[in-house]
């Protein structure tokens, strides 16, 4: 469960020429071969999206997401609801409404002494409660405890608590992969998705390689996730990653560019944690060296000009549903 216990785009006089050139949806779904291409963007491209997860959780997570959004070196990050400093960053988005900001939908808490419970009252979801009155910090707790039912009932609960703060997400995901961590979860999670009309994380698993490596990371993708996936309303990611670790800076650039050539063509939307240094984020995650280099290597001149010379095209999840929304 390798990828649970982890932890904008083209220019829009671009983007409007890209809508008006879209094949219609028939020729989509007849000569398309990915989302990307689904989509309106060219054939052969690799599309990425820049994820910034674990927004909230942290005052040097906020100030590091607000950094990389404002000057365009990410397209997309999410917000921890029931975290301390979520309701600041919600804040920020209201204020900032070209950046693209969605909900990292929050089913554990995973740090020792930095931690958080459920956005439902206690009562209501007791199978999400640990000793502590906490969420659970692994994805197994959560799975052999919680049902779909109080999960469904929590998940809904971050996304209300998002829009009576003022602000509709753009797209909503899940922290350590917890709603892919057991099939019924999967389907509160495309459900939700579904009937509010915000995209969610959902990947096509149609392609049998993509599949296979989702189940060799240990995600329960069984006959009825597929069926799920397959029957799924809203728009889908060709592909999912997450930045490599690594002992050095240096390393840690090159182990991306690895990854960003490892990529078939198509859509990939691509997570880490970032933050900014302080003895806060050091006392919170041993990961903290991870984050704070996150923070830094997209501004990196080297990595940008490694992206030119790939063709690498960058998108966020509103301009997936702006193209989306142009196909019905």
């Amino acid at each position: 469960m390798s990828l649970f216990l982890s932890g904008c785009g083209e220019k829009k006089k671009n983007v409007d020429e890209a809508l008006n050139n879209s094949p219609t949806e028939q020729e989509s779904t007849l000569e398309a071969k990915n989302w990307a291409e689904k989509l309106g963007w060219p054939a052969g491209k690799k599309v990425i999206m820049l994820h910034a997860d674990d927004i909230g959780m942290c005052p040097e997570a906020n100030i590091a997401a607000k950094d990389q959004l404002s000057k365009g070196e990410i397209q997309s990050a999410a917000v921890m609801i029931p975290c301390p400093n979520a309701e600041e960053f919600i804040n920020w988005a209201k204020e900032n409404p070209a950046m693209d900001v969605g909900l990292h939908l929050t089913l554990t808490s995973e740090w020792k002494k930095h931690r958080w419970g459920p956005i439902t009252p206690d009562e209501e979801v007791p199978g999400l409660l640990d000793p502590e009155n906490m969420l659970w910090r692994s994805v197994p707790e959560v799975v052999q405890h919680a049902s779909a039912e109080e999960v469904e009932k929590e998940i809904r609960a971050q996304i209300e608590q998002s829009i009576a703060w003022g602000y509709r997400p753009d797209h909503i995901d899940t922290h350590m992969g917890t709603l892919f961590g057991d099939p019924s979860y999967v389907k509160a999670y495309m459900k939700v998705a579904q009937e509010y009309g915000i995209p969610a994380n959902i990947i096509d698993i149609s392609v049998p390689a993509v599949l296979a490596e989702f189940r060799k990371q240990g995600y329960p993708m069984d006959d009825s996730v597929v069926k799920m996936s397959e029957e799924y309303t809203l728009p889908k990611l060709d592909f999912f990653s997450s930045a490599p670790k690594a002992d050095s800076y240096e390393e840690k650039v090159e182990s991306f560019k690895t990854l960003i050539k490892s990529l078939q063509p198509g859509l990939t939307e691509i997570i880490f944690h970032p933050s900014v240094e302080t003895d806060n984020l050091r006392g919170i995650t041993g990961s903290w060296q991870q984050r704070v280099w996150e923070s830094q290597i997209f501004a990196d001149p080297d990595l940008i000009n490694f992206f030119k010379e790939e063709g690498i095209i960058f998108t966020n999840w509103k301009e997936i549903m702006t193209r989306f929304n142009s196909m019905k």
